[in-house]
């Protein structure tokens, strides 16, 4: 037997002779785990061995591969008998020492400016949430996770401390806003006045909207406003002191209960159309459903005067989804209507657009856009309605035949639109200039992975070509414009004489520098205003008076802090102190290489502070597949080695901590057009591994011999895919992943084709099937409640019960309450024991050379 349970003492299940081989779970102190092992397989990774080429487990015929699938899905269904598998309960579990302290230290504060910019806020927020907060009651409808008792989101972030200081006097003393006892605050958002700011406190029973003023101390509520920020969860800004909010309705009374008895079956038809879906969890199933989602999505629209306190309420209430004021006197107003779906999320059901006076009196439907009927549909009618931030002018893209064009109807909002533009692309946004007489249009090709930005004028003209980039370009991205608040609420783009300002983060093949960038709207000539140095990453946030700049600045031994930058040189605002200083002393830098075929490759080297030269320490490769329409895109090195590190909780990073290296984010390209791009995602993830391994045995710092690989989500079925098709790696760790592409027919990462139109790919891309071929220990882990389309737990229970059937050897852990992500401090501590275990098991010490696996 190669594995012992760690901790809490292992169990073997007691088992009837009617249960003998079943896989068992059951909880100890809430954590349930499943463990397999093979026979021959852990002698096989308890020696060192040599690195072998590929087995050929891509190259099967197709006709063997669905064999293999068949027999792979009897295991599974037939509940994995005469399996040796052994159900662990434990409790929570902690790293060790120097992971724990890293994980128990604050977050890095957030700041945010105020519109008028003359107020800097910094946040902190809570870094982790509790098992106690993710165990609060939630609905699961429509594709929402929301808490019925306080109509508000699961999870939100909450706030600890709040602090004001001035951006005009930097020398005046930073105030604290005290934060009232009781509920959780969170979501903060300045008025458009810059003069207040707004809160939300999620208390037991409600979720209340709280203000507050710059120079004040202290926070108010608005009075009897219950907010419903079930579809929606942002406030609207009307004005400089105004809002709309979706609020409970009055006398809402009591959910509709539950049937004591079903009133019948749930019937679904398709009639012959063409209607491929995504498995989306949490979707409406029954009569009942429907009215619980009803009850609880209804909200009344509600006029907020933050600055008198002031509210009313706008017309009856809906299922409101949108709101937009159009100049003065107007709404633009978006709700759901009936018939709902079983196949669709919210975001999927019919919908009604309207335009309303400011006191909610309907004046014209607009739209009524349909049922959604499929994946990536493209139906013909209206979409993306918005408006003039300036003369309350209507615009919205219209598509025909597979063409779109943006057309506009102006007040009084009566007869027809008039056409601007027909595009020759699919239309994705409008933004307006803040010089109220122009837009810029981005267009977007999908098949080909392109962008287009186009200079519209309001008023009629041409429109004219500004820039355009491959949708993943890097090195030659023109930036992103910068935008400023007006005193209505609405967002513009900056312009100054006559350019815009763009910022990016300014990729080059040795890493990162932040540019800020004017772009002529005359003739698109660019001249730069600012850019990063090399050692440090300094980014521009916002411009203010005359010639300053707000930036944020980092670099691999300083945290983020805000300074001013003028002509005079550079001024902190802000003095953050390191959380984490031990993390400092671990050894990183950005590489770079060379697949087989010429494509360029990197990854972060993470060494542990007590590596010394002429050592060769176990390694993690931990990873994430992309995927590119070309090899020049490919090619441009992602990530940085000029910035500060706070790892995230679930970060593999942290194992440097213990000793092994770990080579981080390495980029994994997949490359090829979207039409057959994943035909040969197989060959080029092996190319890809082959790469890495190669070039880590170059570096010399990496012991090649005793090499794990992991991932997360999409990076979790690269992991055991590659396990499936090399023997380069002990063994593996796949947190959250899909194993079966059969589950996901309609299309997954970048491959658009049915399973039934590239049934070879989605075979390969499945090492559900390919399960007889993973001869290392893989160590699964998934969310209870994973809610991300594609990776339902059931992907991780199926491999794994595959695995124990197939006498492979497997760890399977599911985290009670997590979704994709995994966010309460006791799963993220767990988690980061578990893979440390794991190494421990597969790899042996990372200090001594050479050490064998744990027997």
């Amino acid at each position: 037997m190669c594995w012992h349970g760690s901790g809490a003492v292992a169990r073997r299940v007691a088992m009837g002779p009617q249960d003998e081989g079943e896989r068992r779970l059951f909880t100890v102190a809430s954590v349930k785990i499943a463990l397999t092992w093979g026979g021959d397989t852990c002698r096989k990774h308890l020696a060192v061995g040599d690195k072998r080429m590929a087995r050929a487990a891509f190259n099967i015929p197709i006709t063997q591969r669905a064999a293999a699938m068949a027999a792979a899905l009897a295991v599974t269904l037939a509940g994995a008998p005469n399996v040796q598998a052994q159900g662990l309960g434990t409790s929570y579990q902690q790293p060790g020492a120097a992971v724990r302290e890293v994980l128990d230290t604050p977050s890095l504060p957030r700041y945010s400016v105020s519109p008028d910019r003359q107020t800097l806020a910094t946040l902190e927020l809570r870094r982790f949430a509790s098992l106690e907060e993710l165990a609060r009651p939630v609905l699961r409808l429509a594709g929402l996770r929301f808490e019925p008792a306080t109509s508000s989101p699961q999870n939100p972030t909450p706030l600890q401390r709040l602090h004001l200081r001035s951006l005009l006097n930097p020398d005046a003393p930073e105030r604290n806003v005290d934060l009232p006892i009781g509920g959780v605050f969170h979501s903060f958002a300045w008025a458009p006045d810059g003069r207040r700011f707004i809160l939300v406190r999620r208390t037991e029973t409600a979720s209340e909207l709280w203000v507050g003023e710059v120079g004040r101390p202290s926070l108010q509520p608005v009075a009897f406003i219950k907010l419903n920020q079930v579809l929606m969860p942002e406030p609207v800004w009307i004005g400089p002191h105004e809002l709309i909010v979706a609020t409970v309705p009055d006398r809402r009374g009591a959910p509709p209960p539950a049937p004591r008895l079903p009133p019948g079956p749930a019937v679904q038809e398709s009639l012959g159309k063409t209607a491929p879906e995504r498995p989306l969890p949490g979707l409406l199933s029954d009569a009942h459903d429907e009215a619980l989602f009803e009850f609880h999505a209804r909200s009344t629209l509600t006029r907020v005067d933050i600055a008198s306190g002031f509210s009313r309420d706008l017309g009856t209430p809906g299922l409101w989804t949108r709101v937009q004021a159009l100049g003065e006197g107007h709404l633009l107003t978006e709700r759901l209507t009936r018939p709902f779906s079983y196949a669709q999320a919210w975001d999927g059901f019919p919908r009604s657009v309207e335009l309303r006076q400011r006191d909610g009196r309907l004046l014209r439907e607009l739209a009524r856009l349909p049922l959604k009927s499929s994946v990536g549909a493209e139906v013909n009618g209206p979409r993306a309605f918005t408006a003039s931030p300036f003369d309350g002018a209507l615009f919205w893209a219209e598509t025909s035949n597979g063409r779109d064009r943006l057309v506009r109807l102006d007040p009084p909002y009566s007869g027809e639109p008039q056409e601007l533009l027909r595009l020759a692309n699919r239309f994705a946004r409008l933004a307006f200039l803040d010089d109220g007489q122009q837009a810029l249009l981005t267009e977007s090709d999908r098949s080909r992975g392109w962008v287009r930005a186009l200079l519209l004028p309001l008023r009629g003209g041409p429109a004219r070509l500004l820039f355009e980039h491959a949708s993943r370009e890097r090195y030659h991205h023109p930036g992103t414009p910068l935008e400023h608040q007006l005193a209505n609420g609405r967002s513009v783009l900056i312009t100054d004489h006559g350019d815009l300002l763009m910022a990016g983060p300014g990729a080059t093949p040795r890493g990162e520098r932040p540019f800020l960038d004017r772009l002529s709207l005359k003739d698109g000539s660019s001249a730069r205003v600012f850019q990063s140095g090399e050692a440090v990453y300094e980014q521009v946030l916002t411009p203010l008076d005359g010639d300053r700049l707000l930036t944020q600045r980092e670099s691999p031994t300083e945290p983020p802090n805000l300074f001013l930058r003028d002509g005079t040189g550079l001024s902190a605002l802000t003095r953050s102190k390191d959380p984490s200083p031990q993390l400092r002393r671990l050894r990183r830098e950005l590489v770079s290489f060379k697949r087989a075929d010429g494509v360029d490759m990197s990854f972060q080297l993470v060494l542990p502070p007590d590596f010394k030269e002429g050592e060769h320490r176990p390694a993690l490769i931990w990873a994430y597949p992309q995927d590119y329409n070309d090899r020049a895109t490919a090619s441009q090195t992602s990530g940085t080695d000029n910035r500060f590190s706070q790892p995230a909780g679930l970060s593999p990073l942290l194992l440097a901590l213990e000793g092994y290296a770990v080579l981080m984010d390495a980029s994994m390209p997949i490359i090829g057009d979207p039409r057959n791009g994943f035909d040969s995602a197989a060959e080029q993830l092996l190319m890809d591994v082959h790469a890495i391994v190669d070039k880590a045995e170059e570096l010399g710092s990496v012991d090649v011999h005793r090499l794990a690989i992991g991932g997360h989500s999409y990076g979790a079925s690269m992991t055991a895919s590659v396990l499936a098709a090399t023997d380069l790696f002990r063994c593996g760790i796949a947190r959250s992943g899909a194993y079966n592409r059969t589950l996901t027919p309609f299309g997954f990462q970048n491959e658009r084709r049915s399973f039934w139109d590239a049934r070879d790919s989605y075979l390969r891309a499945s090492p559900l099937l390919l399960v007889d071929h993973i001869k290392e220990p893989l160590l699964l882990i998934h969310g209870e409640a994973d809610d991300n389309p594609g990776t339902a737990p059931m992907q991780s229970e199926r491999l794994f019960q595959a695995l124990a059937g197939t006498g492979g050897t497997a760890r399977y852990v599911p985290l009670p309450l997590e979704s994709h992500n995994y966010v309460a401090r006791e799963s993220v501590g767990h988690v980061q024991w578990e893979m440390s275990r794991w190494l421990h098991q597969c790899l042996g010490d990372p200090r001594v050379p050479g050490a064998a696996a744990s027997k």
